[in-house]
């Protein structure tokens, strides 16, 4: 089968298009031909193996994964002797995080990282759904507790997880501002976004306006800042960014909620846990996943480029119907 291959932490550059051994299914695992997958910051920080942690974990010198990619959808092929809740012909998708491998025409999965998508939903669709729309979904309502009537503001909105997070927020009747670049601000305001910042030409943590809830895709000011920015019983939750301002979050949250009544909240992902309530949110009209892209498979070094420089819309996707590898 052909896949994005790499041996060594690098740029994209060091991506290549080679042809690897099919995977075989475990007992416990399904077999999925691949139609579309997406990109995510862990493929971004794996590839260059930063953050240092991401070395510890998943190869110190060299991958310990030679394939990245953990957000896919396709089609079931061939189902492990244990697995009981799909079979061949199957339309799935889900996260592979701890495994990826997503970057190629087949890949395997256990069978509680997939989900059955819905036929009106499609591949490229699906695949921009699972570690954003969990992160939003995680971020503004399990740690959030996103209630009716509230400012939100979303830094780093422009991407996956804010434009999951601004139609989710919507539903629950919230006043929502969205920080990124200016290139993303016009797609951001017909998202639903009622204010949006270019934070290039505008400080949030020093304008003087204060948001119940703080959801920062980005994490990369103090966390002071962030603080002074939640107005009386705030919260502020991150879900990703820099790993030393998250890890100043996890330490000085708890201080900072004891000398005021603001929360400081930090996501640990559950992968795949809302599949079910998105397929539900989808089919209702109610989400609708920004696709950029798509890019095919012999084109992911490029994809990863684009997403390193931060400057696409919502979801970059890698499609793997009718790619042509020559």
């Amino acid at each position: 089968m052909k896949a994005i291959v790499y041996t060594k932490y690098g740029t994209p550059d060091v991506l290549e298009l080679k042809e690897v051994d099919k995977p075989i299914p475990k007992d416990d695992e399904v077999l999925i031909e691949v139609h579309a997958a997406s990109v995510n910051d862990w493929d971004w920080g794996l590839l260059r193996g930063t953050p240092f942690m991401n070395r510890l974990l998943f190869g110190f010198l060299k991958p310990k994964y030679k394939i990245l990619g953990s957000d896919i959808a396709g089609r079931v092929e061939a189902v492990g002797k244990n697995i009981k809740h799909f079979q061949p012909g199957d339309e799935v998708f889900g996260d592979l995080t701890g495994r990826w491998g997503g970057f190629a025409e087949y890949a395997c999965a256990r069978e509680n990282a997939l989900a059955l998508k819905p036929a009106s939903m499609t591949f490229d669709e699906a695949a921009a759904i699972p570690q954003a729309a969990m992160l939003a979904i995680q971020g503004l309502l399990d740690r959030g507790q996103i209630q009716s009537g509230q400012k939100l503001l979303i830094n780093g909105a422009g991407g996956g997880v804010g434009t999951f997070g601004v139609q989710i927020a919507k539903l629950y009747g919230v006043e929502v501002t969205g920080v990124d670049s200016s290139g993303k601000l016009d797609m951001m305001r017909s998202m639903g976004f009622d204010h949006v910042i270019d934070y290039k030409q505008e400080d949030f943590t020093k304008n003087g306006k204060s948001y119940d809830l703080i959801l920062d895709v980005k994490t990369n000011r103090s966390i002071f800042d962030y603080a002074r920015s939640l107005s009386h019983n705030g919260i502020y939750v991150t879900v990703g960014g820099s790993m030393a301002r998250i890890i100043q979050a996890l330490f000085l949250g708890p201080w900072i909620s004891l000398i005021s009544k603001k929360k400081i909240r930090v996501v640990a992902l559950k992968p795949n846990k809302d599949l079910a309530f998105m397929n539900e949110l989808f089919e209702a009209g109610k989400v609708k996943p920004v696709i950029d892209g798509p890019f095919k498979l012999s084109e992911v070094p490029e994809a990863m480029r684009y997403f390193g420089e931060g400057t696409h819309k919502g979801k970059v996707v890698i499609t793997l119907e009718d790619n042509n590898y020559t």
